[in-house]
């Protein structure tokens, strides 16, 4: 895993290059979900501090299982209503974030003593009915209202758009929620992040803006069929 970590920091680095960016503004996010703790625990060991989760049930045991670890925890799965407590709990960041109820349950759910919860917002671009994401044309409104929930802080946009081999059509995805975004600071957002690129597209990803690329296959290896 050391060398499969190198090899992606190389590539990212390179993007960033490429568009004239700092390395220091990506953060590599390590999507975990159906690995073991040990291999989070191994990943650790090599530099990596941000990691990814989408099933509440396994994330949960391995969170108690690695809580000696100075870890920085990402979920990245859909929501369910009725498992937003844990979530606000336990997790320093949500990226699925999609519709307001769901976001009022983190913001009443989230610990007092506990730092804002980081927020994301899911755009769906391409209107997929398999994918959760609000519209492009309702997100200014679900951005203002979540920008106004106490013990919530947005940060920015998520977006996971259709699978897409070519580079140009790649990058055209990732401009359009980049322009999203922007168009939303342009109205007086303060949001600083895209989480955006996966193992198949993060260099094009992090030429379009990208400040968090959440990696999975290419550093973990294939997933099991099931997860």
């Amino acid at each position: 895993m050391p060398e499969r970590i190198q090899v992606l920091r190389t590539e990212i680095a390179a993007a960033a290059a490429s568009a004239g960016r700092s390395v220091s503004d990506i953060t590599l996010l390590a999507v975990s979900k159906a690995q073991p703790a040990e291999a989070v625990r191994t990943a650790c060991a090599a530099g990596l501090t941000d990691f990814g989760e989408s099933y509440l049930n396994e994330a949960l045991g391995k969170l108690a299982a690695l809580e000696d670890l100075p870890l920085t925890w990402h979920f990245i799965g859909r929501l369910q209503a009725n498992k937003t407590r844990p979530i606000a709990e336990r997790f320093q960041w949500v990226h699925g974030v999609d519709r307001l109820h769901i976001a009022e349950r983190l913001a009443q759910q989230r610990p007092v003593h506990a730092p804002a919860l980081n927020i994301c917002l899911q755009v769906n671009l391409a209107g997929e009915s398999s994918k959760g994401g609000v519209s492009p044309a309702e997100l200014p409104a679900l951005a203002a209202a979540v920008a106004a929930l106490s013990r919530l802080r947005l940060r920015g946009l998520m977006c996971i758009p259709p699978p897409q081999s070519d580079p140009a059509g790649q990058r055209a995805w990732f401009a359009q929620l980049r322009q999203l975004r922007d168009g939303l600071n342009a109205a007086g957002a303060a949001l600083d992040t895209l989480s955006m690129g996966m193992s198949a597209d993060f260099p094009n990803a992090i030429r379009e803006g990208s400040t968090i690329v959440r990696i999975g296959t290419a550093l973990f290896g294939a997933r099991p069929p099931s997860a």
